[in-house]
């Protein structure tokens, strides 16, 4: 892209994380800001509980409640809409999938489709936990949804998820969002503003 600069903002996240939706919101601005193109990764952060011993938060006593709490006040101060997911835990899979096909076949259409689900998710509270959900957000972006249902079963798309996760717990990735730039990590939606100081000021 016409403007950016070569290294990019990798953004970690998972379809099922509500921080993630908030992230979303305005990383891409963040970006061009820096002149940055982001380099959106969804991967599965189960497969990274199982290695930190971490929950989602959504079943963790207390600290469930607080989120659901921060994440509706931080919604309104960014002025975007709110809404509890429906089948939360079943979200990822088909979501993530239907990421890396796109990228295989329509790549421009992949961030976009990232973007459009997320607020799917947790902006309107639409399933995307099944096929039928899916293919609505995929047509919504301009993608082939006739064709949605067999790529999310398609030996070649699971492969590209599987190594993407993998690549995200070799990289150090554990949470939803989480951001490298220039070899630093960045966990946490609340880290954008300290990540762009970095990249501005070189680090420290």
């Amino acid at each position: 892209m016409a403007g950016y600069g070569p290294t990019p903002i990798e953004f970690w996240f998972d379809f099922a994380s509500p921080y993630a939706y908030l992230a979303a919101q305005t990383i891409e601005e963040t970006g061009a800001r820096l002149g940055r193109r982001i380099h959106w990764r969804p991967f599965l952060i189960g497969v990274a509980f199982k290695t930190t011993g971490m929950a989602p938060l959504n079943q963790v006593p207390l600290r469930g409640d607080y989120a659901r709490h921060d994440v509706a006040r931080l919604a309104r101060r960014l002025g975007v809409p709110y809404r509890e997911p429906v089948a939360q835990a079943q979200l990822s899979l088909p979501t993530s999938r239907a990421f890396y096909w796109l990228e295989r076949v329509a790549p421009a259409l992949a961030p976009a489709f990232a973007r459009a689900a997320l607020d799917a998710i947790f902006g309107a509270g639409a399933d995307l936990s099944r096929p039928e959900g899916v293919a609505a957000v995929v047509a919504q972006v301009g993608g082939d949804a006739a064709v949605v249902s067999a790529a999310l079963a398609d030996p070649a798309v699971k492969e590209a998820l599987r190594a993407a996760t993998d690549e995200a717990l070799a990289r150090g990735v554990f949470g939803s969002p989480f951001m490298i730039v220039d070899g630093e990590p960045f966990w946490g939606s609340d880290r954008l503003p300290l990540l762009e100081e970095w990249v501005r000021s070189g680090g420290w």
